[in-house]
């Protein structure tokens, strides 16, 4: 879809994409270059979508439902594609350019990361389990994963202070195999009741967007506390996400058949929903690492949201679940570092001659990601970002 607004060519902040993100206490919406400023866009044609959106976060729109959400996309498109001195008007009373730093864009709920890649779990499981099976029992009947700490969700460009912990048997100290984790976070908007499982069918009914997110891992503390319960603190102390939710409207023509599941999925992890065709991008200190793609992923986020409430557990608006590190199957399209360096054996090495088997100090990790859109345009997601300070 085109816009009568000059938009720079490529861009993936195109009318197809519409993502919702806070600047400056304010609900924007970046088009092209610009922010716009939702609330005073809409107040020239919708006073009550305008109120909705005047405030310094998205939690009241999260919590209004896929009807208004649908309200307020259809709107801002024929604000930007119909060509009116109405139109005119009201898109260029809002637009602002970038100032201020992006804020977190809504309160997490609640917060819990899942382990969707086949691939992913497969690698890691050879590295870390190299006399047992690389999949845990459980791993092709149901969507596993752990729960997080949404306190320690941050907004992207938040620096990454480099984490203490049991690094080794009776040793406290700062992690020498901090590491990344390429994943595609998904927000609740409409809650859930208590004891009422979500079906899988209705996750676009509770789901209003996406994120980029990056799981910070610190691998000597996640390997020495994990058996028998898994991550705890050595994934806790930081996750970082992008500014802009993309809704979930916008990705429809990125929706794909998943890969096939065997054995058949249990009852109320089914119809299985699509999986989503972003191509993620990882760089560190500026160069490309791997480009992993999330359409290889074997559970699907309806799968997940499926899982996730499948005992009776409610989800409130603003939670994130996130899918789990992306890995493909190519050696390029591998999502963390302890899978690119097979456990730090063979390091990345780049332009300035230096290697890293896992992050230094000063490191810079940059993921973004791209979806097909309507008619060959492209979807942006932004951009998760954070670099790595030393430990206090």
């Amino acid at each position: 879809m085109s816009s009568w607004l000059p938009l720079p060519a490529n861009t993936g902040f195109g009318p197809d994409t519409l993502p919702y993100g806070v600047v400056g206490n304010r609900v924007v919406v970046p088009i092209g270059d610009q922010l716009l400023d939702l609330a005073t866009a809409l107040a020239r044609v919708d006073g009550t979508l305008a109120r909705l959106v005047d405030r310094p976060t998205l939690d009241p729109l999260l919590a209004a439902g896929r009807p208004t959400w649908d309200a307020v996309r259809t709107t801002l498109r024929r604000l930007l594609t119909v060509d009116t001195p109405e139109h005119r008007r009201a898109i260029e009373a809002a637009l602002r350019d970038p100032g201020a730093p992006p804020q977190l864009p809504f309160t997490v709920a609640d917060y819990a990361d899942f382990y969707s890649s086949q691939q992913h779990a497969t690698n890691v499981g050879r590295i870390f389990r190299p006399d047992a099976p690389a999949l845990p029992p459980a791993w092709k009947h149901v969507p596993i994963g752990y729960h997080g700490r949404s306190g320690t969700v941050v907004v992207s460009g938040t620096p990454v202070r480099r984490p203490r912990g049991i690094v080794g048997s009776g040793r406290y100290g700062p992690t020498e195999r901090l590491d990344i984790e390429a994943e595609v976070g998904f927000v609740v908007g409409t809650p859930s009741r208590l004891g009422e499982p979500v079906p899988a069918a209705d996750w676009g009914e509770h789901v209003f967007g996406v994120v980029l997110l990056n799981d910070w891992s610190a691998r000597d503390i996640q390997s020495f506390e994990s058996r028998p319960l898994g991550p705890f603190l050595g994934k806790s102390f930081l996750t970082s996400v992008s500014p802009w939710v993309v809704p979930l409207a916008a990705l429809e023509p990125a929706f794909v058949d998943p890969p096939a599941q065997d054995p058949r999925p249990l009852e109320h992890l089914q119809p299985a929903g699509p999986a989503l065709d972003l191509t993620l991008e990882v760089r560190l200190n500026g160069q490309l690492i791997s480009r992993p793609p999330a359409a290889a992923l074997y559970w699907t986020p309806a799968q997940q949201l499926a899982h996730l409430t499948g005992n009776g557990a409610a989800v409130r608006t603003g939670d994130l679940y996130a899918s789990g590190t992306v890995s493909g199957d190519a050696a390029d399209q591998l999502g963390c570092l302890l899978e690119l360096t097979r456990g730090g054996q063979d390091p990345v090495r780049l332009p300035d001659g230096t290697t890293r088997a896992y992050l230094s100090d000063g490191d810079t990790i940059d993921i973004t990601a791209t979806a097909p859109g309507p008619s060959g345009t492209l979807i942006g997601l932004g951009a998760v970002s954070g670099t790595v300070m030393p430990a206090e």
